[in-house]
C-alpha cells in the first residue's frame, strides 16, 4: 500500500480536486447549509458561512498528509465551483480498508454524479493506493445513498441495528463493501 494523498482526478464530466479556502461560499450555498442534504449526515447544516470557512481551513491544512483524502466534486460545465464532497472518512492500513463518505447538493441529485465520483475514488484507492476493501454505510431511510453504492458494484453486507447516529438521532446502519478481488 502506498498513500498518495488527495490527487487530482478528472473524468469526462467531473473533476475531483483538493478544496481551497476560496471554496467556502460554494460549499455553504451548494450543500453544507441545506437541512435536506445534511438530514442523514453526522454534522449539522452550516448556519453561517464562517462554519464552512472553518471546515475548509481544517481540511486544507491536512492536505500535506499522504494518508488524507478529501475531494471537492466539480462539474466541468460549472467551471471550478464545487457541488459536493467525497472523501475517506476512515482507513485501516493493517487490513487495507478505506471507508468512504460523500454528499452532494440537492440540485444535482439523481444525475449519476455521486456514483461517478464514488466509482473514480474507489478505482483510485484500489489501483493507486492499494486498498483491498472499500466500504461505506448509510441510514436505511436514505435509500438514495444505498443506490449510489450498489450502482458502483458495492455489495450489501447487512444492517447493524441502532449502531450509528446522524442528524435524525440513533439509527441503523446499512453496510456495503467491495473487495479488490470482486472488480
Amino acid at each position: 500500500m502506498e498513500h498518495l494523498g488527495t490527487e487530482h482526478i478528472e473524468t469526462s464530466r467531473i473533476i475531483l480536486r483538493k478544496f481551497t479556502t476560496e471554496d467556502a461560499e460554494a460549499m455553504y450555498n451548494n450543500w453544507a447549509s441545506s437541512e435536506e442534504v445534511t438530514k442523514y449526515l453526522m454534522w449539522p447544516a452550516h448556519n453561517k458561512l464562517s462554519v464552512s470557512k472553518a471546515i475548509l481551513d481544517e481540511w486544507t491544512a491536512n492536505y500535506n498528509k499522504k494518508d488524507y483524502y478529501q475531494w471537492a466534486i466539480v462539474l466541468k460545465e460549472n467551471g471550478s465551483e464545487p457541488i459536493g464532497c467525497i472523501g475517506v472518512n476512515h482507513h485501516d492500513d493493517a487490513v487495507k480498508l478505506a471507508h468512504i463518505g460523500y454528499c452532494i447538493g440537492q440540485q444535482w441529485w439523481h444525475k449519476g454524479i455521486a456514483s461517478e465520483a464514488l466509482q473514480y475514488v474507489m478505482d483510485f484507492m484500489f489501483d493507486k493506493v492499494g486498498m483491498q476493501r472499500i466500504e461505506s454505510r448509510h441510514d436505511p431511510r436514505n435509500t438514495n445513498s444505498g443506490a449510489v453504492m450498489r450502482k458502483c458494484g458495492m455489495k450489501y453486507e447487512g444492517t447493524l441495528r441502532k449502531a450509528d447516529w446522524n442528524n435524525q438521532g440513533i439509527c441503523d446502519a446499512c453496510y456495503y463493501s467491495l473487495l479488490v478481488s470482486e472488480r
